[in-house]
């Protein structure tokens, strides 16, 4: 595996790949979740790379790629600091591709990298020739499904804004949580059937937690309040889109995946994963390469 690092807009992307001896048309991108990085790919980069040329890249804020201070909308423009949004890392992954990669890729985006890998295909147009989500961010805190809440929560909603927009408040949250048993605990819940949670997976989430601008993307990402959803980006998508889906998943209810699939155009094929939770690729990896090798033949 090749690792390097890449300079984007004055900020360090980390990035590896597999299959440069590949002599292939088009590449496969790997976009990790929240919290996680490119590692998070670990069962599933080198199968890929068997037949593809394929890529994992760390978002800005996560994994070995640079951790800026965070800038909330409203906030001072600082020298060096980063807007943590999905256009933002949208606009990061289109100019790796455009710049690093320099063919057709299909995106694959598990959790939040689902959203992003959206996002990205409309800025590539033809450059993106498939998009894959898996078990994609359904951001049920946006603004705009607030109408789905409580009146308590919608109640509570602008005083929770003005909370966590505190940076003392977000630093403290992010030292509670980034702790090895803390992540244990939250793995646990991820991957119900409890298969692949080992000391490596733990140790490649807590590291760059105890970087020393960690806590920023953490301050960046639980303040975006009204950002990019889903079936917003995919509303007249023109790219063909293949949902793979943890059926137990804690977090992203299946039920909201059989609607898009029942109900968006572009969304060719839905996945289930059975037993599996929030990251099927890392839980069950065996069947979800199978399913992305066979999406990725047919697509080229």
């Amino acid at each position: 595996m090749e690792k390097d690092f890449w300079d984007w807009n004055k900020l360090r992307v980390a990035w590896c790949r597999d299959g440069s001896e590949i002599n292939s048309d088009c590449a496969v991108i790997l976009i990790h979740g929240f919290g996680a990085s490119k590692e998070h790919w670990r069962n599933n980069q080198p199968i890929i790379g068997k037949v593809i040329e394929t890529y994992a890249i760390d978002l800005i804020g996560f994994g070995e790629s640079s951790q800026p201070k965070s800038t909330l909308k409203g906030e001072h423009i600082e020298e060096k600091s980063f807007e943590y949004c999905f256009d933002n890392w949208s606009k990061q992954i289109e100019t790796f591709c455009k710049k690093i990669v320099k063919k057709p890729v299909i995106l694959i985006g598990n959790s939040i990298g689902g959203v992003i890998a959206l996002n990205t295909a409309k800025k590539l147009k033809n450059q993106c020739i498939r998009v894959i989500c898996i078990d994609c961010a359904q951001r049920t805190m946006d603004d705009k499904r607030l109408y789905e809440q409580s009146i308590t929560m919608r109640l509570l909603r602008p005083a929770l804004k003005q909370l966590v927009r505190q940076r003392f408040i977000s630093e403290n949250l992010f030292k509670n949580l980034a702790k090895p048993s803390f992540i244990e605990k939250i793995l646990q819940i991820a991957y119900p059937s409890g298969s692949n949670i080992d000391n490596e997976l733990i140790q490649l989430l807590y590291k760059p937690t105890q970087r020393p601008l960690a806590a920023e993307a953490f301050r960046g990402f639980i303040n975006l309040f009204d950002d990019l959803l889903a079936p917003q980006i995919m509303k007249g998508f023109t790219h063909p889109v293949d949902l793979i889906w943890g059926e137990k998943d804690p977090w992203e209810p299946i039920e909201e995946a059989h609607k898009w699939y029942s109900s968006i155009p572009c969304i060719k094929t839905l996945e289930i994963i059975y037993d599996a939770g929030h990251c099927p690729h890392d839980e069950f990896p065996d069947e979800v390469n199978s399913i992305l090798l066979k999406i990725i033949q047919q697509a080229t």
